[in-house]
C-alpha cells in the first residue's frame, strides 16, 4: 500500500478536484485506489460530500468518511459546536490501515496543514503513517507565502512533501498567477507537479479522467 496525503495551503484551493485527478490517473493505470476523507464539514447527514464528488469525477468507488459536521468550520470547532466527539488520531490511522489492500490510499485533509481534524492535524497524521503530503496551492496573489509556510512546516517536522499542484489554474491568468507559476518551485524548493484547469470539476467523468494525466508533469506517478 502506498499512502498519499493531500493538503491545501488554505481552504477552497481545489483539494477535492486535485484528489479526484490523482485518483483518476492511478485508476487509469489499473491500480486499485481508495480515498479517505477523515472529516467533512458544512454538510448535513445524507447529503453528497467531497467523496461523492471524487467518485463522480474519477470513478473510484472505495471511499471512507469518518465524521461530518453541519457547520462550515474547522472540524474540531464544528464538532464542539455540534456536541459531537472529536475525531482521534488512533481511529483515523485504523481506518487507513483497513484500506491496506489498495495499491494507493489517498487521504484528503480539511483546509490547511495545521487545521485541527479533531484531536490532531494532518501534519501529525502524515508523521504517524509515514506518508508524504501533496500540497495544493492557489494560483494568485498570496500563494507564495502560504506555500512556503506549508512546505517549511513539513520540512521542520520531517515529513516529505510530494510536490505542489495548483488547484485551479485560471483560463486567463493575471500577472501574479503567471509569475507565481514560475516562482513557486524557487521559493519552496519543491517541484511544481501540475496545474488543474479551473472549472474541470464541472466536467463529466469520461472527459475528466481522459484529461487528468495531462495536468501533471510528464513522468509523475502518484
Amino acid at each position: 500500500m502506498s499512502i498519499l496525503l493531500i493538503s491545501g495551503t488554505s481552504t477552497d484551493v481545489g483539494k477535492t478536484v486535485v484528489t479526484a485527478a490523482v485518483a483518476a490517473v492511478a485508476h487509469a493505470e489499473g491500480r486499485s485506489v481508495a480515498v479517505c476523507k477523515p472529516a467533512q464539514t458544512g454538510i448535513a447527514p445524507g447529503e453528497p460530500g467531497d467523496l461523492a464528488e471524487i467518485t463522480r469525477l474519477s470513478g473510484v468507488t472505495r471511499t471512507v468518511e469518518l465524521a461530518r459536521y453541519p457547520d462550515p468550520l474547522a472540524p474540531d470547532t464544528a464538532a464542539r459546536r455540534a456536541g459531537m466527539p472529536l475525531l482521534s488520531l488512533a481511529e483515523t490511522v485504523a481506518a487507513i490501515d483497513e484500506l491496506a489492500d489498495a495499491d494507493l490510499v489517498l487521504v484528503e485533509g480539511a483546509g490547511g496543514l495545521l487545521v485541527r481534524m479533531g484531536e490532531y492535524t494532518l501534519l501529525e497524521l502524515a508523521h504517524k503513517v509515514g506518508a508524504p503530503v501533496l500540497v495544493v496551492a492557489a494560483a494568485g496573489l498570496g500563494t507564495l507565502n502560504h506555500s512556503e509556510l506549508t512546505t517549511r512546516t513539513l520540512a521542520a517536522a520531517g515529513v516529505p512533501c510530494a510536490g505542489l499542484v495548483i488547484g485551479a489554474w485560471p483560463t486567463d491568468p493575471d500577472l501574479a498567477s503567471r509569475c507565481n507559476r514560475e516562482d513557486l518551485p524557487r521559493v519552496t524548493d519543491t517541484a511544481l507537479l501540475g496545474a488543474i484547469p479551473a472549472g474541470v470539476g464541472q466536467w463529466e467523468r469520461e472527459r475528466f479522467a481522459a484529461a487528468a494525466p495531462s495536468w501533471f508533469a510528464d513522468g509523475w506517478r502518484p
